[in-house]
């Protein structure tokens, strides 16, 4: 008997810029508000199957939306009580997640103030694709 294979392809066109910083989440987005005059807004939170036969961990999550360039911007926390959304990436606290095209010079702008908030440790780029648990970034 002929066996079939689905393979799975994920959409990972998306810049992720790692966020450490220990601040109540709320806290974190009205900050960035402030300084990057970003409009991030709580939206349904972010939940994660680690278990098909356990109910999802739930992440919480702000969504801003810029409608020039169509750029989507998601901040999600990256820990809750039961766990971690990226588990290798214990240190990190938040992760934002640019989706459409952002040029390099825009998004240096973005990192460069995000690290100028003085309440965030570090804020970098990360390869998406370097990690293992990159499915559970799909927005």
């Amino acid at each position: 008997m002929n066996k079939t294979y689905l393979k799975l392809s994920l959409d990972l066109d998306f810049v992720l810029i790692a966020i450490t910083a220990s601040l109540k989440d709320y806290v974190l987005c009205h900050k960035i508000n402030t300084n990057l005059n970003f409009e991030f807004c709580k939206i349904d939170d972010h939940e994660v199957y680690f278990n098909t036969d356990e109910a999802p961990l739930s992440f919480s999550k702000y969504y801003f939306f810029v409608e020039e360039g169509e750029q989507e911007y998601f901040l999600v926390s990256n820990r809750n009580s039961e766990g971690f959304l990226i588990p290798e990436m214990n240190k990190v606290d938040f992760f934002m997640v640019i989706h459409q095209f952002i040029d390099k010079e825009d998004l240096n702008f973005i990192i460069s103030n995000l690290n100028k908030i003085p309440d965030i440790q570090v804020a970098a780029q990360i390869d998406v694709r370097k990690l293992k648990s990159k499915e559970n970034l799909v927005m």
